[in-house]
Parts: C-alpha cells; structure tokens; sequence
C-alpha cells in the first residue's frame, strides 16, 4: 500500500545523479534500521500531525528528513539543505559538511532520544541507512516579535529597545551593548516538557565567582515540568522564597541588564520571555529608574526622594488615618479635626471598615482594569473612580476624605511600580494593625518590617544595603546622586572581582587578569 508523490528534485536543478526521491508512504514491518527508526520516533511523538518524516535518497543511499512543521525555514531548507545533498554521487560524511553551506550548519546526534529533544526545537534530523550518526541541520524560522520599546519600561531619554520572547534575540542585544570577549553566556536546558532554553550571562572579570557557581547550582536543582516564563525560576532563585519583598531583579531593557552586569551582577534570560532576572538585587533599586542616568543630578536626587515619599505615603496614609480616628483624634488641629468630624458623620461604618473596604475596591477596580480588554479599561476607570466613588460618598456610604486618602495612597504605590503587589499588601496589615493598638501599634509594625528586611540576604549582598549596613561609597547611587565621575568603584555592597570602573584602575585590572590567564 503506498501513496505517493514523487518529484525529482535533481533533474530539477539540472544535477546528473540519482533522483531525489520524497515519498509519503506506510512503513513496511520488514524495514531497514533507518526506517524502523523513523517509526519510533513517530511512535515517540505520538504521530503527532505536524511532524513530518520523508523519504528521500541520497548519494545512493535511502534517507529520512524529519522536522516539525512550523518551525522551519521550507525556503533555506531547500536551497542550502536539499539542493546541495541531490547533487552528491557517492555519500559521505565529510561531502555533506562540504556541501551543505554555513547558514544551515550541520551538527550529529549518536543516539535517537538525542535526537527527538533537537527536533523539538525546530531542528532538521537527517537519518541514513548505514551510518551510526544523525545529521542535524539548523534552519529555525517561526514567527517572533519585533524588537520594540517595552510597554511598562517606556522611557523620555535614553535607549527604547526592549527585550522580546527569543532568547536568541535577548542574548544578541546584550552583546551589542557590552562588546567584550569577557562576556559570559552560559546556556541550560530546564522543564521536563519545555525544554526551555536558559541563559546565564556574566563578565567574567568581574562577576563575583561564587555568585556565579551559586546561581548555576540553584538552577541546577531545578526539577519541573515546565519554564513558561523567567518568572518561573524566580522562587527556585530566592534566599526567601516566602518573603513578599523581590530578591531578584526583573527588567525588560537590555541597556538596564547591561548596567547591571557592569556592576557585578549575573543576569538570566529565559527563551519566551521578554523578561530579563538580574542577582543580586537591592531594595533601592526598586526607587531607581533608567532614565536617572540620563538626567540632571539634581533631578534625580528629588525625583528618587518624591518616590520615597510616595512609598510611605501608599504604606502609611491609609493606617494612620485610622490609627488618628479610632484613638489619637487630639494629635489633629482643632480645624481639621472639625473638618473630618463633619465628613465623617452619618456614615454608617467604622473607620477601620471604611478604609478596609474602600482599599479593597480600588485594589477590584485595579484587578479589572488590568484584565479587562484595553477599550474597555479607561471606561471603567471612569466608572470606577467618578461615578462609584462620588455615588457613594453622596448616599452617605463613604466619607470624603476615606476615598481622598486612598486615592492618594494608590498613586503613591505606582511611584515603585515594581512592589506595588508587595505594597498593596502590606498597607492592608498596617490598616489592620492601626485599628488595633492605634499608631502605636504602627510603630510596632515597622520595627518589625525593619527587622525583616534587614535579615534578607540576596545573594550575599545585604538587602537594605547601602543603608544597612552603612557603604559610605556607595551612597553616590543611593537616593542623592552624585555625579558618574565621582563613581570610580563599583558598588561594594554587590561582590566583584574589579572594584574599579573609571580611570587607571580599569585597565590595570584587565591587565592583571591577563596575567593570570
């Protein structure tokens, strides 16, 4: 029973040698190993409808190519692949490397299963009857986005390109920024299912070894069934998994990676993510921003400071107005303590349920406008914001100045857009903790943040550094900015093998490393 289509690809190419055969066709039980091979490894992908296996021969010899269909290039897979393998007369390893061209290099396989994880990747795999090796041709191709400027990372100054979902892409954006033999991409393969492609990328004089081989190690660990995104390996990567504060570092422009690695740091790029993981990572980064480098110092010493504010505004507003209404009332002046007492009578909840339920809308109204399609996003703010809000404080259902402390408290969680889930969260405990024990029991509460944060570590660098423990060098980056001239070593808090990164000590320490090499 054979069905069948057979083209003669060489006398199509004018080439005087045996017919290039592609045939469709069922597989005889009686087959040779090549063939028996081909019904594994179909058997192995479950005949899955867009694997294709076809029959072809080759220099005298019968041949299988097998490839998922979708994830190659059909067009250099014929001219640089096929065309150059019809025109062989007698077959050979070393004729095939010599006739296939350099965009499809060619690659072996020695066993099957080495095989079928390479076809999963979009690879083609050219079995021969006779030879104990697979051919492995790289002619990838499927659809991917365009390198543009990142929707949540979108920038006044300075460099607009984002990372996108292909690894492949990722890892040359940052060789284009950082153009040095020192750079280090060390490539694995985590997920049971996925496979997915995970990059570690380092400089190699001056990345800290140990951090190195510790982010190495726990991604080593790493057993599961599928990376989907770098968010995945985040919670393998943490010192304190259960901690709500990030220890690791998420961005999405390849300038900011770069920078970061300059420092010392290792970035890991995962293959489908257009996020980059960057360790160790620092609670001030949270308050710094790319455009900082490309804007007047003293602007961005206010700025920083104005986003400081708006963190301890989000955290504490909410609990401190009702720690002020439920016990401290007298801490008011007289005329503002008039002006609440006025917007707050007849409403039917207590303070403490007021706040909590009107932080537990906006955090809804937050939830849905995320979710909901975007044309439909800005209408329901609108109903959300104006006509809910000024509904219910008119029927008497909520007071005034609860919807005004709130809304301030929500524009002051995205000054640090990266922790506003962190900061949502916690303003929750502190509104809790104020109705209990007033702001006293807000002092309480930041002891004990404090206390926390100061015993996080991520990846022996010391969370709240530079401030605790004190650096007084690297305090240049902190919240006041000082000038680039005036940061000639690298940050200390962060470990590193070249602590100098302007003037002299720079190329004495490349030439040092060049000693030891």
């Amino acid at each position: 029973m054979m069905c069948l289509a057979t083209l003669d690809i060489a006398s199509a190419y004018g080439v005087r040698s045996p017919p290039f055969i592609i045939l469709a066709r069922f597989w005889h039980t009686n087959s040779m190993l090549s063939e028996k091979n081909c019904k594994k490894l179909k058997k192995d992908f479950g005949e899955s409808a867009d694997l294709l296996v076809r029959e072809a021969e080759i220099g005298g010899r019968k041949a299988y190519f097998c490839a998922i269909e979708g994830l190659l290039d059909k067009e250099l897979l014929e001219e640089h692949v096929i065309k150059p393998l019809a025109a062989i007369e007698s077959y050979s390893l070393g004729e095939v490397k010599n006739r296939v061209y350099l965009t499809a290099p060619v690659r072996t396989a020695t066993t099957l299963a080495e095989a079928e994880e390479e076809i999963a990747t979009g690879t083609v795999a050219l079995l021969v009857e006779g030879e104990r090796v697979i051919l492995l041709f790289s002619v990838k191709k499927w659809e991917r986005r365009s390198v543009e400027e990142p929707p949540t990372s979108s920038v006044i100054k300075g460099p607009r390109e984002g990372f996108t979902e292909d690894v492949t892409v990722n890892a040359a954006l940052l060789r284009r920024r950082l153009k040095s033999k020192s750079l280090v991409i060390r490539e694995r393969r985590i997920g049971k299912y996925t496979g997915t492609k995970v990059l570690v990328c380092y400089l190699s004089d001056v990345a800290d070894g140990a951090t190195v081989d510790l982010v190495n190690e726990r991604l080593g660990e790493i057993e599961i069934d599928g990376v989907i995104d770098s968010s995945y390996l985040t919670k393998f990567l943490e010192d304190d998994p259960a901690s709500l504060f990030p220890q690791v570092g998420s961005y999405e422009k390849p300038d900011v990676v770069a920078a970061k690695l300059l420092e010392g740091r290792v970035a890991i790029l995962s293959d489908g993510s257009p996020i980059a993981l960057t360790v160790p990572h620092l609670l001030i980064e949270s308050f710094q921003d790319s455009q900082d480098y490309f804007k007047r110092n003293s602007r961005v010493t206010v700025t920083r400071f104005l986003r400081l504010f708006g963190a301890i505004i989000a955290l504490f507003l909410p609990a401190a107005f009702v720690a002020v209404q439920e016990y401290q009332y007298q801490v008011l002046p007289l005329k503002f303590l008039i002006t609440i007492i006025n917007s707050t009578n007849g409403t039917p909840l207590s303070p403490t349920l007021e706040m909590l339920l009107v932080l537990i809308i906006f955090d809804i109204l937050n939830e849905a406008s995320v979710r909901m399609p975007r044309y439909v996003g800005m209408a329901l703010s609108i109903v959300g914001a104006i006509v809910l809000g000024e509904t219910a404080v008119s029927a008497g259902l909520l007071s005034s100045p609860a919807v005004l402390v709130t809304a301030l408290s929500s524009i002051g969680l995205y000054l640090v857009p990266d922790d506003v889930g962190t900061y949502s969260l916690l303003r929750l405990l502190f509104v809790a903790t104020a109705a209990l024990l007033g702001l006293l029991g807000i002092l309480f509460a930041v002891m004990i943040l404090f206390a926390h944060l100061v015993t996080i570590r991520s990846f022996g660098s010391d969370y709240l550094s530079p401030y605790a423990p004190m650096i007084g060098a690297d305090l240049k980056d902190g919240f006041v900015k000082k000038e680039l001239p005036k940061m000639v070593k690298r940050p200390q808090g962060i470990a590193n093998r070249n602590p100098t990164r302007i003037g002299k000590g720079v190329a004495q320490a490349d030439e040092g490393e060049a000693e030891n090499e």
